[in-house]
């Protein structure tokens, strides 16, 4: 009997140490909460650009970003090119614009670009079934009339394939030390866990990774070269994007952005948790990143400067071409901008959202603006141009925070008097 009351008692101490344990956690996060740094929120407008230089010194003196470069185009004229704050703040390296970011997700504009020269040189057709490249692609379609999936569901998100959660995502990563996957073995290892689809093909837009990495295998298939050598030979090389590529090259070392992530924020505890292995240091109220690499190229694997990004932007605002190098037809680019735009099924007009080739599309007074962002471990990026008005603009950072006001930090920029 004794025994049994001395195991009734242990078990009590056990319940009150667990309660203890959840309490202090609770206490942690609300002092994390309290801690967090307060992002600067951007004002409605500013009028010159001293005003625009005041706020992004402001934002990135709050700690979240660390640092950012960001790059305005006009009229094929670089008119705005800065960087701010820290692109590793414990190796006391600065933001400029020759400072190399993860692109991430903006990717899939050089993916989409590469699916359309292959279609100029004659070896695919945007309306092709993609089983016709793809043996393993097999779907469960929502009914027996169901479109079949083509290159053009893939390029604007409309084939209902769905995407990997964001906890799958962040795992789809590998260490500087580890080796590149095959892009094509990967995508058709993991598609499978894809294959049922959402929505009817056509009927619907739903952002997804799995799409642009089939998207990635078909350059590969048709291109007979890998889905890294094709980008390189036909998008970076042609428009001397010598500071981009998919992995860090020497060229980089210098100035290489390292990734952060705010120490004090609800997040910080599963950033731990998740790609602790990651995590280089702790300084300057940020958790600092060793060197990151995606598993899954096509969607979110370049790695480069705003400065090199706006060579991408200036050939696209030019019709296809830089510098006496096209890397897309006019016709390309006009498809791009203007055609294959798909609304989501709920959309009730309130505002222009549409989801073309490559691009997000919003519609404002002069035209559309096209858009891109792109997130990841440590780092945001966003990409607009303004075809109607010959504008581009580019902004480059290493923390992901800037999610909710990247849009609204371009606009700022975009409505300022280039001419």
């Amino acid at each position: 009997m004794k025994k049994f009351n001395v195991k009734v008692k242990t078990l009590k101490l056990t319940k009150r140490r667990k309660i203890v344990l959840v309490i202090v956690l609770l206490l942690v996060i609300l002092l994390g909460y309290s801690l967090r740094p307060k992002i600067a929120a951007p004002p409605e407008t500013v009028n010159t650009i001293a005003q625009l230089d005041t706020y992004l010194k402001e934002l990135v003196n709050s700690g979240s970003p660390q640092g950012l470069s960001m790059l305005i185009v006009k009229n094929d004229s670089i008119v705005y090119n800065k960087g701010f704050g820290w692109a590793d703040a414990p190796l006391k390296i600065k933001a400029t614009p020759e400072t190399v970011y993860h692109w991430w997700s903006i990717t899939k504009i050089p993916t989409a670009m590469a699916i359309l020269q292959l279609q100029e040189q004659g070896k695919l057709q945007l309306d092709d079934a993609v089983s016709k490249y793809l043996p393993f692609f097999e779907v469960k379609y929502p009914s027996d009339e169901s479109s079949t999936i083509t290159i053009r569901h893939l390029l604007n998100h409309s084939s209902g394939i769905p995407d990997a959660s964001g906890m799958k995502l962040a795992k789809w990563i590998h260490h500087d030390t580890e080796p590149a996957l095959d892009q094509t073995a990967l995508v058709e290892q993991k598609f499978s866990d894809f294959s049922t689809l959402q929505f009817e093909p056509g009927e619907d837009t739903a952002y997804t990774n799995i799409g642009y990495m089939l998207l990635g295998a078909i350059i590969e298939k048709v291109s007979e070269q890998s889905y890294r050598d094709y980008i390189r030979q036909n998008i970076l090389e042609p428009l001397e994007m010598k500071q981009t590529d998919f992995i860090y090259t020497t060229d980089m070392e210098a100035v290489e952005a390292a990734g952060s992530h705010p120490t004090f924020t609800f997040m910080a505890p599963m950033f731990r948790l998740m790609i602790g292995s990651y995590i280089r240091e702790t300084s300057n109220n940020s958790l600092w990143l060793e060197r990151v690499y995606t598993d899954q190229e096509p969607p979110s694997g370049l790695i480069g400067s705003s400065m090199d990004a706006s060579r991408l932007v200036r050939a696209y605002l030019n019709k296809g071409t830089l510098d006496g190098n096209r890397i897309l037809s006019e016709e390309s680019i006009e498809l791009m901008t203007n055609n294959s735009h798909v609304a989501q099924a709920n959309d009730d007009g309130t505002y222009f959202f549409r989801r073309g080739i490559g691009w997000h599309v919003f519609k404002e007074k002069s035209g559309y603006k096209l858009e891109h962002t792109g997130g990841g471990p440590g780092f945001y990026t966003i990409m607009q141009i303004y075809p109607s008005d010959n504008l581009g603009l580019v902004m480059f950072c290493n923390d992901m925070t800037l999610e909710k006001y990247g849009w609204k930090i371009l606009q700022l920029g975009a409505n300022l008097n280039w001419e």
